[in-house]
């Protein structure tokens, strides 16, 4: 495969190409880590408030890119807010997360969600805010939206909160997964015209996000991760067929090559916990490939991130690579560590 050089570098790799210089960006690149971000969350207020107030999330989604000129600039929102557009109330409680309610028990909360309307012009503001970031981006810079993966957006919505065990959404699923599947059906379905419109509105490829997926037995992983993921893909496909999308099943391990192959993502996210070496031998050859730094090794800084970037770069020389977390980065990660991490990747790539 030829090695050149894109005006999107980043978008050139999600189609295949495999570049001279890896591009990278980072998950939550635009947050709390970042005093500009801090600043203006302290004078617009919560977290919510930002993601609805479209001239406030430009500035967030733009933040990091004025500050250390990412390949990519990533969509400033929230997962969520398609369970709210669903017809649950969400809140954050502050130092404890997300809050979802009623919170959906049983088949008769499922069925009396999936039944309603719903509120789904409460997306507006974010398709306003991908117009103005679109406008207002680099022309080297990839603008990439992203929606919460279907199994993990349900198990929010099933526990009213994250969890670390899904227990709640793991024991519908086998009680009662005629419930499950209408409720994932729903969020198929909601999930398909809220990536399409960000689409429309500007953005350049996106990113399904499953952080939940690693808690699913494999027949369970099948049902719940791959096949709602693959029904995204496919219509998201049929109506915009130049638009890559990336899948990212964070904890999912030995499934990646299943997920890889039976989704048809154009990318694939590996979290930290995945080999590269191993990553680059079991994924279908050519396709292109996104991570995996620790983000704690980011936080370590020094030798132990030259040492994490340089293993990466080596594993996926040989294949499209972009450069990034194996999550999101964290709210105490040094801002003097990230400007070394771009350094390290220039240095390797130059």
């Amino acid at each position: 495969m030829p090695e050149i050089s894109e005006p999107k570098a980043l978008l050139a790799t999600l189609k295949g190409v495999k570049q001279e210089k890896a591009p990278v960006w980072l998950m939550r690149q635009a947050g709390r880590y970042l005093p500009e971000y801090r600043a203006l969350r302290a004078k617009k207020g919560g977290f919510l408030d930002l993601v609805e107030d479209s001239d406030a999330a430009t500035e967030v989604t733009l933040q990091p890119i004025r500050r250390f000129g990412f390949d990519g600039a990533i969509l400033f929102s929230d997962i969520l807010v398609i369970p709210r557009a669903l017809g649950q109330d969400l809140w954050f409680e502050a130092g404890e997360g997300p809050r979802l309610a009623p919170v959906l028990e049983d088949r008769t909360a499922i069925d009396r969600l999936v039944s309603g309307r719903g509120d789904m012009a409460s997306l507006d503001p974010v398709y306003a805010t991908v117009t103005k970031v679109r406008a207002a981006l680099p022309p080297t810079v990839t603008f990439l939206g992203f929606a919460g993966s279907p199994w993990t957006i349900a198990t929010y919505m099933i526990a009213g909160r994250g969890s670390r065990e899904q227990a709640a959404a793991r024991r519908l699923a086998y009680a009662d997964p005629q419930a499950m599947q209408m409720l994932v059906d729903r969020i198929v379905e909601a999930t398909i015209s809220y990536l399409s419109k960000q689409i429309e509105a500007g953005v350049e490829a996106v990113q399904l996000f499953d952080s939940w997926a690693g808690s699913l037995a494999p027949a369970e992983f099948e049902r719940w991760v791959i096949a709602p993921t693959a029904r995204i893909v496919t219509a998201l496909r049929e109506r915009h067929p130049d638009t890559p999308v990336i899948g990212f099943p964070k904890g999912a391990g030995g499934k990646l090559a299943a997920y890889a192959r039976e989704t048809a993502v154009d990318a694939i996210g590996l979290d930290e916990t995945v080999d590269p070496v191993w990553a680059d031998r079991e994924l279908p050859p050519g396709l292109p490939v996104q991570g995996n730094c620790d983000p704690l090794a980011l936080i370590a800084g020094g030798a132990r991130l030259d040492g994490a970037v340089d293993a990466i770069l080596a594993a996926f020389a040989e294949r499209p690579h972009i450069f990034n977390l194996g999550h999101g980065i964290q709210q105490d990660t040094p801002i003097a560590h990230v400007e070394r991490l771009i350094a390290r990747l220039r240095e390797r790539n130059a």
